[in-house]
């Protein structure tokens, strides 16, 4: 069973920065990736990272957004700059094993003046 702990949503303003850590118990994924849903519209995907650390990245957020690890803290991070209140959502981390795939609780991000 795989732990994921997520954190550093929360409110900024158009044009402001946030980062979202991941933490997970055991880190030896395939894949993981950041998705987020926003009120009323499906869950999507945001950005994600293989195991050899190739990474992909929505167009919607491209250039704006990154996603890193450090295997040191066994954390995924999602730098997310230049927010636009369309980025609103409730970002969820993923962990894919290869054969089982776990998420983590949630965290909301808001962008508004």
């Amino acid at each position: 069973q795989v732990q994921l702990v997520e954190s550093g949503g929360g409110l900024v303003q158009p044009g402001g920065s946030l980062r979202l850590s991941c933490a997970a118990s055991i880190f030896s994924f395939l894949t993981m990736a950041w998705y987020r849903q926003a009120p009323g519209k499906q869950r999507e995907l945001v950005a994600s990272i293989t195991k050899y650390g190739s990474t992909n990245t929505a167009d919607s957020v491209k250039g704006r957004f990154t996603i890193s690890r450090d295997n040191a803290k066994n954390t995924v991070y999602l730098q997310m700059n230049s927010l636009k209140p369309e980025d609103t959502a409730v970002y969820y981390c993923n962990y894919y094993t290869g054969m089982l795939t776990y998420w983590g609780q949630g965290t909301q991000v808001t962008v508004s003046s």
